[in-house]
């Protein structure tokens, strides 16, 4: 059986597909949705409340993340003559990983405010997700550059660790 010959040009763009998901601002969205969900959600808050909170933030600091990226990446080097429109598109391409993290646990506080799960649940759940999510990233970049399991697992609790952290100040804030 002859098997076809690989593209490497196509390897190349999935795994870079995979990267783009895999950056610092799907790290820091997640742990700063979880820091959200800790600091609004340990007053009482509805999940409603949190919700907005944790959307209106994220919101606010991708697009000042976006902002950033594009005007440090505007051409700002001699010999650099990046564009305004690609530098902008870079960023936004860049910071996806703000909305992207974010998504997840916003669903579940959505689900708290529809009342299909009590408040309480569902801040919990969110929490426990970013968690998750911290460490599906931490595993996924270094199985990505075809490291043992071993390490794989070590760098899923070592990002992990940042979202087990919002969770021990959940319960000493509450």
């Amino acid at each position: 059986m002859t098997s076809l010959p690989r593209d490497p040009d196509s390897a190349r763009r999935t795994r870079a597909a995979r990267v783009d998901f895999i950056t610092e601002e799907s790290v820091y969205g997640t742990i700063l949705v979880s820091g959200m969900v800790v600091a609004v959600g340990s007053y009482g808050a509805s999940s409603w409340q949190v919700f907005l909170s944790v959307f209106g933030t994220v919101v606010v600091f991708w697009a000042a993340h976006v902002y950033a990226g594009t005007i440090a990446g505007h051409g700002v080097f001699e010999g650099d003559d990046t564009t305004l429109g690609t530098a902008f598109r870079r960023a936004v391409r860049r910071s996806a990983g703000f909305l992207t993290s974010a998504l997840p646990p916003s669903i579940i506080l959505l689900i708290g405010a529809l009342e299909i799960v009590p408040d309480l649940v569902a801040i919990w759940a969110a929490l426990w997700l970013g968690v998750l999510i911290l460490a599906i990233l931490g595993y996924a970049v270094f199985a990505l550059r075809g490291k043992h399991w071993t390490i794989c697992a070590l760098g899923a609790l070592g990002t992990a660790a940042f979202g087990l952290a919002m969770i021990f100040l959940k319960a000493v804030i509450h």
